[in-house]
């Protein structure tokens, strides 16, 4: 018989702030809101703020999905934060050492902020939890991240997701008083299910790596390929996950975790996606400034390809898909051509102890058979 694991109980976080009223954020304030947590709200755009306020909806990024009541609104970024016991940001990877700038005046000490936007600085190379924790020293910083599409979670759809802080040794200690296991439990809910971890570098290197190899399965979906092609750059993108993870401390378990195969799988099944849809429009021989009707919509993957790329390239790491996504996007090099030598590398083992690497004795074949399938 198996041994039951003595459950502890956690004190959740009475007044939770977030930063950042976009689908996600939104979805997060209302399941910390159904989670009995007074929530406040931050955001730009006051016509959005006053409508949730208001009407329990977001029009703009959530239209026809209710919102719970009593989710406290402003475009005041002292008062959104006056009180708050943890911070979620949830703001585009690009923005958020300014967004980290912003809130440092107003955030009162030792508050943890929690980070639940996806990717690796441009630039710099830092991972997003890096940045934070250089703009808001003092504070426990962490990440949010897993198979959430914003809709389902607001519409209050079964959602799991992974809430990933630094266990030191008092945390292993008292697990229960730990941050991570705070924040899980003050977002908990019957619909929300938060699992806990101590990798933050597995958790972040999942959420941005997927978003890319979303957008390669994207561009084969959308060049006619299928069911095969998907799950062979799902599975390999993957590899390439924990192959960035682990060099840079991360765990491999991880990856094959909520933050990692979960996410990973969601984002590349579904144009819901936005990083999968541009693939697809790509795929099409749609121009990139035509995509989604010409309106300019943000994509993380497109952002994160020349991160991630840039970061794997300064420590040796091999990510073929993802060096083959940098290349269309960002080099103008023909689809066609960066998936032919995706596909005519040298054979080369799964388990990482085999080191083998075997000539492709198709190579030339591959490159004329993609050069003919997209003419």
């Amino acid at each position: 018989m198996a041994t039951e694991r003595l459950s502890i109980r956690a004190e959740p976080y009475s007044r939770v702030c977030v930063v950042g009223a976009g689908a996600w954020g939104t979805a997060l304030a209302g399941v910390a809101r159904r989670s009995g947590r007074e929530v406040s709200l931050w955001g730009r755009d006051a016509e959005v703020l006053e409508a949730i306020a208001t009407r329990r909806e977001n029009p703009r990024y959530l239209p026809g999905i209710e919102l719970p009541a009593g989710i406290r609104t402003t475009t005041d970024i002292a008062s959104a934060l006056d009180g708050a016991e943890a911070v979620l940001i949830v703001t585009p990877s690009r923005t958020l050492r300014d967004i980290c700038r912003m809130i440092a005046p107003h955030l009162s000490p030792h508050v943890p902020v929690t980070l639940c936007a996806k990717g690796i600085e441009q630039g710099s190379g830092l991972l997003l939890t890096e940045v934070a924790g250089a703009e808001l020293p003092g504070h426990s910083i962490g990440a949010l991240s897993g198979p959430t599409f914003a809709h389902e979670t607001a519409l209050g759809h079964p959602t799991a997701a992974t809430v990933a802080f630094p266990f030191g040794h008092e945390d292993r200690q008292e697990p229960s008083r730990s941050v991570a296991a705070r924040v899980a439990v003050s977002m908990s809910s019957d619909s929300f299910r938060p699992y806990i971890s101590d990798d933050l570098i597995g958790v972040e290197i999942g959420g941005a790596v997927k978003n890319v190899i979303a957008i390669a399965c994207g561009m084969m979906t959308g060049a006619g390929f299928a069911e095969n092609t998907r799950a062979a750059l799902i599975t390999r993108g993957m590899n390439e996950m924990k192959k960035l993870a682990e060099a840079l401390g991360g765990r491999r378990e991880t990856v094959t975790g909520l933050s990692g195969a979960g996410d990973l799988v969601l984002t590349c099944s579904s144009q819901t996606s936005r990083n999968m849809s541009l693939g697809v429009q790509l795929g099409q021989g749609i121009p990139r400034d035509q995509c989604f009707e010409g309106r300019p919509v943000v994509v993380e993957g497109e952002v994160n390809a020349v991160s991630v790329v840039q970061l794997a390239r300064r420590i040796h790491v091999p990510m073929p898909i993802c060096e083959a996504v940098h290349a269309i996007l960002h080099e103008g090099v023909p689809l066609k051509v960066a998936f032919a030598q995706v596909w005519s590398r040298p054979i080369t083992a799964e388990p990482q102890d085999l080191d083998i690497s075997l000539t492709q004795p198709t190579d030339r074949e591959a490159i004329d058979a993609y050069t003919e399938r997209f003419q």
